[in-house]
C-alpha cells in the first residue's frame, strides 16, 4: 500500500461520533503535511460508505459508533477485500475490545491517551503494511491469548513460517519480507494464510503475539514495532 512517489500523501477517512474528537485528530495528523483526509464519518454505517467511495489508504475508525461499531467496519472492509489499511484509535482498553478488534482483522489498536506523533507513526504504519499495537495493551494482549480459557491446538510452523513471523513482528511488510527471504510476495501471503490457520489468528498482529505468549518469538521483538 506504501505509495510510489514520497510526494504523495496518504489519503485517509476518519470516523468517530464527536466532532469535536475528529478536529483535533484531523489537525493534528495533517500537521506533517504527508497525511491527508480526504473523507470524515460520525457513524459506521457511514464509514463503510465513505471507505469504498473513497477506497483511502488507511482508515482510522473508533469502537463506539451509532449504527455501527469499528469492528463491524472493520469485517466489512475485510469480507470485501478492499486494500485498506486500518487503524482503530479508541479510549478503550479492555480485553473484549482489543481481542475482538484484532479478530476483525484490524492492523492497529491505538489509545486515544498516545502522544500525537505515535499516532501519526501509527498510520505511517500501517499504511506501509505493519502491524500497531499501543504499548499500552501489549501485556494485556499477551495474557489474554495466553489464557487457559483461551488455550488452543496450535500446529507446528515450518522453519520458513516462523522466518516470515518473526519478520513479521520485527515491522517487516510482505514486500520487505519477499526481498528478505528472496521469495516472490505471493509466496509470502501463501506463508501467512497457513499461519494464520495454523495458529488460529486473524491478523498479522494477533498472530505475533500469540506467538510471543508461546514464547515463539522473544518479546522485545514484537514491542520493536
Amino acid at each position: 500500500m506504501s505509495k510510489q512517489s514520497g510526494e504523495e500523501r496518504i489519503r485517509i477517512i476518519l470516523a468517530d461520533d464527536h466532532a469535536v474528537v475528529r478536529a483535533g485528530i484531523r489537525q493534528f495528523l495533517e500537521m506533517d503535511g504527508d497525511i491527508h483526509v480526504v473523507a470524515e464519518a460520525d457513524d459506521g454505517e457511514q464509514a463503510k460508505a465513505i471507505v469504498e467511495q473513497h477506497m483511502p489508504d488507511v482508515a482510522v475508525l473508533d469502537i463506539q459508533m451509532p449504527k455501527a461499531t469499528g469492528i463491524e467496519v472493520t469485517r466489512h472492509v475485510r469480507a470485501r477485500r478492499w486494500p485498506v489499511g486500518i487503524l482503530v484509535l479508541t479510549a478503550y482498553e479492555e480485553d473484549p475490545y482489543v481481542s475482538a478488534v484484532l479478530r476483525a482483522g484490524a492492523n492497529g489498536y491505538v489509545l486515544k491517551t498516545a502522544d500525537p506523533e505515535e499516532i501519526v507513526q501509527a498510520v505511517r504504519d500501517v499504511h506501509q503494511g505493519k502491524s500497531v499495537l499501543d504499548p499500552a495493551i501489549i501485556s494485556k494482549v499477551m495474557a489474554h491469548l495466553s489464557s487457559p480459557a483461551r488455550a488452543v491446538s496450535i500446529s507446528a510452523l515450518t522453519d520458513r513460517e516462523m522466518e516470515v513471523l518473526t519478520l513479521a513482528a520485527k515491522g517487516y511488510t510482505n514486500k520487505a519480507i519477499a526481498v528478505q527471504l528472496s521469495i516472490s510476495d505471493r509466496t509470502v501471503q501463501g506463508h501467512f494464510a497457513r499461519i494464520f490457520e495454523k495458529m488460529q489468528a486473524s491478523s498479522r498482529t494477533e498472530a505475533v503475539m500469540r506467538a510471543v505468549s508461546l514464547g515463539l518469538i522473544p518479546p522485545d521483538i514484537a514491542q520493536a514495532e
